[in-house]
């Protein structure tokens, strides 16, 4: 069975999360510089069947752009071209990085590895996951 990818792209670092094989359970997978994305993924994918990308839309309240929203719409681009096989799917990501912090508080994570950039980029790429799993059952 295939597995849900989501990427919660940024200009330095790319948290990304996966679901397994039954697509019921969202789990951190790593966080990588963004430049290295696309051979990341290539490589994962020649080790798993992925059926669906899901990559986090940066926007406003208003729903309008943010600054990173052309980072965003260009890696989607990149995406498309290197995986055409493979489904896009935009999800909002507002509030992500927010809930991450407020999830490695309630797990107890200590102040110094809360500090560390990538585990936020993780934990949000893995709840947009979990959110987009909800959304469809």
């Amino acid at each position: 069975m295939a597995r849900i990818i989501c990427i919660d792209y940024g200009g330095k670092r790319t948290g990304l999360a996966v679901t397994d094989p039954f697509k019921m359970i969202a789990t951190a997978l790593t966080t990588i510089p963004s430049k290295e994305l696309i051979a990341f993924l290539t490589d994962y994918f020649a080790k798993e069947a992925v059926e669906l990308i899901l990559i986090g839309e940066p926007k406003n309240l208003d729903d309008s752009a943010t600054h990173a929203t052309p980072l965003v719409a260009a890696a989607i681009k990149n995406l498309a071209k290197t995986f055409p096989h493979i489904p896009i799917q935009k999800v909002d990501e507002r509030y992500t990085s927010k809930m991450a912090v407020r999830a490695m508080i309630d797990m107890g994570m200590k102040k110094k590895d809360r500090r560390e950039k990538g585990n936020i980029d993780q934990i949000a790429a893995t709840i947009m996951l979990q959110e987009y799993l909800q959304s469809i059952e």
